[in-house]
């Protein structure tokens, strides 16, 4: 497994991760209408790539298939990180956290935040992240439980 940096070329394949992730993988902890609001066909891809560009976006590859993909802002926030359900268990994710918590630090970040669906919770607190506050957004009309969660850097 390889991380790089996210490009232009990656955006079809991180938005499937994206819809696989929240539609096989999160749909036992989401109603089928939450998970059709999450992962709705109607995300343009041009907008789908913008929003990769605007943050550091890191994809995990073996070979030419992308198996996952995360990203952090100057902030330290994490925004999003899904693993292709084909490759669960094997470390894909915390190879990309290791690699945004490198990118935080270097940018002067001193905490790591999230919003950690009902899903990756588990995950972020086996990292060290601890809940700072349940949440309800409201998407596509459709409310969804999340987490507000924050990992100090030291």
């Amino acid at each position: 497994m390889l991380l790089r940096a996210y490009d232009d070329s990656d955006a079809d394949a991180t938005l499937g991760v994206f819809l696989r992730a929240v539609r096989v993988t999160a749909r036992a902890d989401y109603t089928p209408e939450q998970i059709a609001a999450w992962a709705s066909d109607d995300i343009p891809i041009d907008v789908w790539a913008a929003k990769r560009l605007l943050v550091d976006t890191v994809v995990a590859v073996e070979g030419d298939e992308v198996l996952g993909f995360s990203d952090v802002d100057e902030r330290g926030y994490i925004d999003m990180m899904f693993v292709d359900p084909a490759v669960t268990r094997r470390g894909v994710a915390t190879a990309l956290l290791g690699r945004v918590t490198e990118i935080a630090r270097e940018q002067g970040a001193d905490e790591l935040t999230t919003y950690a669906s009902l899903t990756a919770r588990p995950f972020f607190e086996k990292h060290g992240f601890v809940v700072v506050e349940e949440r309800e957004p409201v998407l596509r009309g459709i409310s969804l439980t999340n987490f507000s969660m924050r990992r100090a850097l030291v």
